[in-house]
């Protein structure tokens, strides 16, 4: 089942001639660093400076920064003036020129040179070599190799998600970036160089002639989806987004590169009587060859067992590690009762539609199947699925108790089945207990680590109710691996999602590519001009063309509520009080009027605008809710919204103090640190002598973590 839910290796110490080497070449580049245009000095000196760490891993942004004695904001602007890359970009193309060179110089291997110019993966390295030079490392020195150029018109981030662009060619800035593979790779394979194992299972198709055995086919399809997607060594992608190639006429070459994947698995079948005919073949997508490929005749009762054979057969043909624990789980069996099986299998189409009559109509055939065996683990998990979304929208909610139920039952039989799992956390976050939710979900992906509807859910989860910007931004990114939808509303949602992560996280360049790609994909969203708006302020600071923006919007639509206060609040910040107020007002008297509890944090600008308009009494309120929600915060934000109290209060020296522990929180948002300061109630701290050491503590703190992270995902292959 596969709904769309809500939503390193170790530094080798290289020694001896490594380091002699880069030194020389450092050494080299700083005696030509003399008569040279000012911007040609700095790009020199920085590249100098990298070389001489260059077999350091870690050595990113922030140590650059330090040896040429800048800021950290200063380097990334100037690199971008004068590479037009940022700094991490220019960092990483330093280190795959001297990995060219290195290649075409000796005979070492590839993984040694990866380590040599400081990555920690090889297959990151493989992986980002390809993208810049268009073929992988073990190509070099090769006959036919041609160097695809090094040079880059933009920032590498859509290179790297290419899979996730629908291998399109963009022009920006001028610059033509190509977001497909060479057309014609080389056919032979290097024993320094092992392709990505990545994934992609399309739809089977029904040989037989009763059209309605159509339901068993796709049961094929999926459960062998199911069992590849268990095996972490893989990277398989979703079943939605393979669902629009059923019946396509394009050909596997255009497939793989829509879905960012090196092989494909086809497949076809038939059911008649209690025979079970199955035909299915694993492509290279590369080179278009057959890889692996078998016929099977068997009787129904052995279904079962074809299906975890065809599993193990694909993973042994592309050489994938499957550890005895995956092995366990795809040997499993789902049931031994055939007719309970079958009932599975025909509630599976109704079920994945997604729909409220859908799942009306699979609910009865799940029934049936539990009737026929009472321990199908895997049928009381997806009706608790299933009751979960028929509540989901509903105010006063119906089924809590039923689908506790069910999912309790489902991991009664099958403590280990992802959809036992997915089935209890859906229960916790149906009654709002989302820390108890989590370790289902991580549980499950430990399961399995390709089930993009957890990854899903835990990047919401991670956005909104337990905020913490780096997971929300690494679970993001995986999951648009693992999911590249045919429907553009679906797919620009997907962006807009990716590029709040992204800003959150302070990666304004790459959120406004994503924010831009959410806008191209679907020009109706209405979300992502509001984002936009405030990317822009990131990288402009220019709040005037910010509220432009923001009012423009509302005119679309004067009920936005979201809108609506984000225009008061940017009126707020620039004190002007009565333009706020009107906004305010608005806001607020709708807000009351429909019983919302929305925007609590945003009671105490609310009401210091009162306050300055003269409505005193309704200003008191509104401080009274905002001390309340402060008390009842348990949230990372919790001692940044004291401190805003107590400033309001003029407890400056409590002020103070709670800011001391918000420095030491982690992963919070860069809005924070964009505009804290910019409050008028919070700039009352400005007057004590602590103020400004304990800001700069934040901003270091966010830009910490900010490195951090960018390190991790890089490592993981995902940035």
């Amino acid at each position: 089942m596969d709904i769309n839910y809500a939503a390193k290796a170790a530094f080798f110490p290289w020694e001896g001639n490594v380091y002699i080497c880069t030194d020389r070449a450092a050494i080299n580049l700083q005696t030509k660093m003399l008569d040279k245009p000012k911007g040609q000095k700095f790009t020199d000196e920085a590249k100098a400076i990298i070389l001489k760490h260059l077999s350091d891993e870690h050595f990113g942004v922030s140590e650059l920064a330090k040896a040429m004695h800048m800021s950290r904001s200063s380097l990334l602007r100037k690199c971008k003036k004068q590479t037009q890359l940022s700094a991490s970009q220019f960092i990483r193309k330093i280190r795959l020129e001297e990995a060219m060179g290195l290649l075409q110089e000796n005979d070492q291997t590839v993984s040694e040179i990866s380590y040599q110019v400081g990555f920690g993966s090889v297959s990151y390295f493989i992986k980002c070599f390809r993208e810049q030079y268009g073929q992988p490392p073990g190509e070099v020195g090769k006959q036919g190799f041609q160097d695809a150029g090094t040079e880059i018109a933009a920032p590498s981030f859509f290179r790297r998600y290419r899979w996730a662009l629908l291998a399109m060619a963009l022009v920006i800035g001028g610059g033509l970036i190509w977001l497909l593979l060479p057309p014609s790779p080389p056919q032979k394979r290097v024993e320094t160089f092992s392709l990505e194992k990545s994934i992609a299972v399309l739809p089977f198709k029904n040989e037989s002639s009763d059209s309605t055995n159509l339901y068993f086919v796709n049961g094929l399809m999926e459960a062998s989806l199911g069992n590849l997607q268990k095996i972490e060594d893989l990277r398989v992608i979703s079943r939605t987004s393979v669902e629009k190639y059923r019946n396509t006429n394009q050909n596997i070459g255009e497939i793989a590169a829509e879905l960012n994947v090196n092989y494909i698995v086809e497949g076809s079948g038939q059911k008649i009587g209690d025979q079970v005919m199955l035909n299915i073949q694993l492509i290279d997508a590369v080179t278009d060859t057959q890889v692996w490929g078998e016929q099977y005749t068997h009787q129904l009762v052995d279904i079962f067992a074809i299906q975890n054979e065809v599993a193990k057969k694909i993973a042994d043909a592309i050489k994938a590690q499957v550890t005895p624990s995956e092995l366990e789980q795809i040997d499993k069996k789902p049931t031994e009762n055939l007719v309970a099986y079958d009932y599975y299998l025909k509630a599976q189409e109704p079920f994945n539609r997604g729909t409220v009559e859908g799942l009306l109509e699979a609910i009865p055939l799940f029934e049936k199947a539990v009737e026929e065996d009472p321990e199908f683990a895997l049928v009381y998990a997806d009706l608790a699925i299933a009751y979960y979304y028929l509540d989901l929208y509903k105010k006063q909610k119906q089924y809590t108790e039923t689908i506790n139920n069910y999912a309790d039952k489902a991991l009664l039989h099958d403590s280990k089945l992802t959809e036992s799992l997915i089935a209890k956390a859906l229960y916790y976050m149906h009654i709002g207990d989302y820390r108890l939710a989590v370790p289902h979900l991580e549980k499950a992906l430990e399961y399995n680590p390709n089930a993009s509807g957890v990854i899903n859910i835990l990047s919401s989860i991670y956005s909104n109710a337990l905020p913490n910007t780096g997971k929300y931004l690494e679970y993001a990114l995986k999951g648009i691996q693992l999911d590249v939808s045919e429907n553009n509303i679906t797919q620009s949602y997907t962006y807009l999602h990716l590029s709040n992560a992204l800003a959150q996280s302070g990666f304004t360049d790459e959120a406004l590519l994503y924010i831009n790609k959410s806008l191209e994909t679907n020009p109706e969203n209405e979300y992502a001009p509001y984002l936009k708006a405030y990317i822009r302020y990131a990288k402009n600071k220019d709040i005037k063309q910010t509220l432009n923006s923001l009012k423009r919007e509302l005119i679309k639509d004067t009920t936005r509520l979201d809108i609506l206060q984000e225009v008061a609040k940017l009126h707020y910040f620039q004190k002007e009080y009565d333009s706020a107020y009107q906004y305010y007002k608005s806001f607020n008297d709708i807000r009351k009027a429909m019983g919302l509890g929305i925007y609590p944090q945003e009671d105490i600008k609310i009401g210091y605008t009162y306050e300055k308009m003269g409505f005193q009494e309704e200003a008191d309120q509104l401080f009274a809710a905002y001390a309340d929600y402060c008390e009842h915060d348990q949230s990372i934000y919790q001692p940044a919204s004291m401190a805003v109290l107590y400033a309001y209060e003029g407890k400056l020296d409590e002020g103070i103090a709670q800011l001391e522990a918000f420095a030491a929180k982690d992963h919070f948002q860069y809005w924070i640190v964009l505009f804290m300061g910019l409050d008028p109630v919070f700039q009352k701290l400005e007057t004590h002598p602590g103020y400004e050491a304990v800001m700069q503590k934040i901003a270091d703190r966010f830009w910490e973590n900010h490195d951090r992270l960018e390190k991790t995902l890089e490592a993981k292959g995902l940035l």
